[in-house]
């Protein structure tokens, strides 16, 4: 795998168009929404994807049950979706009505059909941002409710 190639196009386009995660929970449910945040590097001498998702979301609740997700990126297409699966809850909604949703190489959560970029994650940690290592600032502008994000990292076994 070529890791690094094309990282700075896939980066740029996460955080200024956004991305897709999906998850396939344990019970088959599959869910997508759209993030802009995210890291990518290496950790225990393999590439990881770490995401953040608030514990609210219908996406965190699938994760808690999930082995692996998936992070599609659009490379300047798929701008109304993205914009439905960052403002509306698969809770109310079918999101396979919104995307096309197709089996990925190695995960059980499939991919976003039409993207730039995939990575498909194997889950394999999973924290919460706690507050006493937060600076005031970032508590006041993001997290004034409370609702601190949940960081689900995952080794990236396929990027194509």
């Amino acid at each position: 795998m070529k890791f690094y190639e094309n990282l700075e196009d896939v980066m740029k386009h996460l955080t200024s168009s956004g991305a897709f995660l999906t998850v396939k929970a344990a019970d088959g449910a599959v869910n997508t929404m759209t993030i802009s945040w995210g890291f990518i590097g290496y950790m225990w001498s393999k590439p990881q994807f770490i995401a953040v998702v608030r514990p609210q979301r219908h996406t965190k609740k699938l994760l808690d049950s999930a082995v692996d997700f998936t992070v599609s990126v659009p490379f300047g297409n798929l701008t109304d979706e993205l914009k439905v699966c960052g403002t509306q809850s698969g809770r109310d909604i079918n999101k396979a009505e919104v995307v096309k949703f197709v089996a990925a190489k190695e995960t059980a959560s499939p991919v976003v059909d039409n993207c730039g970029a995939y990575f498909e994650c194997k889950l394999n940690y999973i924290d919460k941002f706690d507050e006493a290592f937060l600076p005031k600032e970032i508590i006041e502008k993001v997290y004034s409710g409370g609702d601190y994000h949940e960081v689900f990292m995952g080794e990236i076994v396929v990027r194509h």
